[in-house]
């Protein structure tokens, strides 16, 4: 199944499109859209009620108040990663604070502000534990990051 990748506006996208990016490099199957949880409450109840017969996982990216990722978390079985936006205001300090501090009983797996490659990585990492296919794929994935680093340690010398 795709993972989903869901974010409240559109103006993330420009942060987004990196987990997008990495998807299509490994041939992953995902499906973007905009779900605001603020603007669109019955949109992101359905979906987040809805989404485990339709994806393996959630990718949401938010900014400012940041409710989308602990919101769709609170409703589905899915793990979800958020993935907290850059604003204006606090360079996204208060995207991350919103998405890291969820209650107890409501995990959101939170990478750093703006990291939505690394919000791709994560999620092949959780999807690779139960597809093999996943795994030879990961695993590709830290051999290019070895070689990217030996290369610039040779650079370097």
């Amino acid at each position: 199944m795709p993972v989903a990748i869901i974010m409240g506006s559109s103006s993330d996208y420009e942060t987004i499109k990196a987990a997008e990016i990495y998807f299509r490099k490994f041939k992953i199957k995902y499906k973007t859209q905009v779900i605001s949880a603020h603007r669109t409450p019955k949109k992101m109840y359905q979906f987040a009620n809805t989404a485990h017969e339709k994806y393996s996982l959630i990718i949401a990216a938010a900014g400012g108040s940041a409710h989308l990722p602990g919101m769709v978390a609170s409703l589905t079985c899915l793990p979800v990663i958020g993935v907290p936006i850059q604003t204006k205001t606090l360079n996204g300090l208060d995207s991350l604070l919103s998405i890291v501090q969820m209650p107890n009983g409501i995990p959101v797996a939170t990478v750093a502000i703006g990291a939505a490659e690394n919000a791709a990585r994560l999620a092949l990492k959780i999807l690779s534990i139960s597809h093999k296919k996943l795994q030879s794929v990961f695993e590709k994935d830290l051999r290019l990051n070895t070689k990217l680093i030996k290369k610039m340690n040779s650079k370097i010398k």
